[in-house]
Formats: structure tokens, sequence, C-alpha cells
């Protein structure tokens, strides 16, 4: 590891505890710096521009979404009941995360043009292992067009995502969340979501077996 690796990484580190408990607006670069305890250039010899340290902590949120990915093929499911684990995960990670997915699906960040390199994989680089699983499980489901369907089939899930964590989902389908996200799969609204998911996944993969 570089010598300067160690602080590199500190940045990081306090910036995704920020986003994880205090959301996006709170990743100025001063308070960053303060919470590093370095001085307020300091990010700046690591990280030439502000998009740049939050790319950084952005892939953070990928690479723990590609292990919760992982995670859901760890026992080789058949191709469609792949599809819906994953769809489960990756709207479980958005309601547990808010302020990671937020900060993960930022244009100007997926983008990248004008970045200068900071010791990393462009952000949207990051995205493209996790969509390509997708699109090759599409395919070994019989879609037509894979890359097209798996393109649909995530902008639903997506959208589900935000509509539950807005509260919108929970309130036309009554399912009660409480005070949490509603992610359990053992309560009524964690079942209902769950149901959503499949559905989504079922509407674009067509009838067939699990």
């Amino acid at each position: 590891m570089e010598p300067d690796a160690p602080l590199r990484e500190r940045l990081i580190d306090v910036g995704v505890e920020l986003v994880r408990t205090e959301g996006t607006g709170s990743l100025g670069l001063r308070e960053i710096a303060r919470r590093a305890e370095v001085s307020h250039g300091a990010p700046r010899r690591y990280f030439p521009t502000h998009q740049s340290l939050l790319s950084a902590i952005a892939r953070r949120g990928f690479g723990d979404l590609g292990t919760r990915f992982l995670a859901a093929g760890a026992e080789r499911p058949a191709p469609r009941e792949h599809v819906r684990a994953l769809g489960r995960a990756y709207v479980g990670y958005a309601l547990e995360q808010p302020g990671m997915f937020e900060l993960m699906f930022r244009h100007d960040l997926l983008d990248s043009s004008g970045q200068e390199p900071s010791g990393g994989p462009r952000l949207r680089e990051q995205t493209l292992p996790l969509f390509g699983l997708l699109t090759g499980l599409v395919g070994a489901c019989g879609a037509a067009e894979p890359e097209v369907t798996a393109a649909a089939l995530w902008a639903g899930l997506h959208g589900v995502a935000q509509l539950w964590g807005y509260g919108s989902l929970p309130l036309v389908i009554g399912a009660d969340t409480g005070n949490g996200t509603g992610t359990g799969a053992d309560d009524a609204a964690g079942r209902r979501l769950a149901a959503l998911v499949d559905a989504v996944v079922d509407a674009h993969l067509g009838a067939g077996p699990a």
C-alpha cells in the first residue's frame, strides 16, 4: 500500500459513515476533513476534486451491493429465482442505505466526464459487472433482447425502491412499515415488498418456470 493510502482510506471511511448516518448533504470537504482530523486542504492531496472524493465513497456502496449480489447467488438458484433474489437484494440495499444509494446513482458522478483519476476505476465502470450479471441471467430466462429487458427490469426495481422509500407504495397497498423500512422477511410489509419485487421480475420475464 502506498504511503498516503491509509489517510486516503480514512477520508473515504469518514465519508461513508457520514452519508450513512447523515445523508448526502453532509459530504462537504471541510466536514470530512474535520471528522478525519486533518487540515481542510488535506483531501485535495488525494482527491483533486470534490466529485472524485464522492465517487470514491460511492464505489464503496457498489462494492457492498456487489457483495449482496454474490450472496444472493451463493446457492446457485435457477436463473429466474436468481433474478428475484438480486431484485430483493437491490431493493433491500436501497431502503437500508438510502443516502449511499442516492449517491451511487448521481448522474454527475456516474458520467465521470472531466474527472481526474483518483486511484480507482471510474464510478460507471463499477456498475457494468452488476448489470452484466443481470443481463446474463435475463438471457438465461429466455428474453429475446436480454440487455433491453434487463435495463427495463432494473428501472422497475429502482422505481419500487424509490416509491417504497418515499412511503407511496406502502400507502397505496396498505403495507404498514411502522418506523422501519418494511424489509423484514417475517413482517407483513416485508412480505408485500418481496411480492412487489417478484411481480416486477415476472412482468419483465413473462410466464415461465422459476
